[in-house]
């Protein structure tokens, strides 16, 4: 895990270091696409400043990164067309606060290892996606974004 905004891979996206598939973008928070989605659409977003974990971000910024992944729900709801969207602020991967927004199709979607009854399970990494698709995806929801 990375820990200071130097070696933090998402500090090196909100600076323009590395590439992404952009779908929101202001001042103080963006939104890209994960690149190893658990469904179609799942976008991270991210402060563009450097917060490792997530109580100590600003309550304003917690604030515009909830009201943003609320916009994003609503317009993945209807493309996606699905009761619900999971919402969740992590830090497992990045050292670097970041919620997931992603359409839910099954409730084992965001799943717990203490839900499952077997006492051995593997969990894998979702496999990557393809530049293409995430490109096609970030530009539908980016639009989408910006007139709802």
């Amino acid at each position: 895990m990375t820990d200071t905004p130097t070696a933090c891979l998402f500090c090196a996206i909100a600076d323009g270091r590395l590439p992404t598939h952009l779908v929101h973008q202001d001042e103080e928070i963006m939104a890209f696409m994960d690149i190893q989605p658990i469904r179609p659409g799942h976008t991270l977003i991210i402060p563009r400043a450097h917060h490792a974990y997530f109580e100590d971000l600003p309550p304003a910024t917690a604030a515009r990164i909830v009201d943003l992944g609320q916009r994003l729900a609503r317009e993945m709801k209807r493309i996606w067309q699905v009761p619900r969207v999971a919402f969740a602020f992590t830090g497992i991967d990045v050292a670097h606060t970041h919620a997931h927004v992603f359409p839910m199709v099954e409730v084992t979607d965001v799943l717990s290892k203490r839900q499952i009854a077997e006492p051995d399970i593997t969990v894998r990494p979702m496999p990557r996606a393809e530049p293409a698709e995430l490109a096609g995806i970030a530009a539908r929801l980016a639009d989408a974004v910006r007139q709802g």
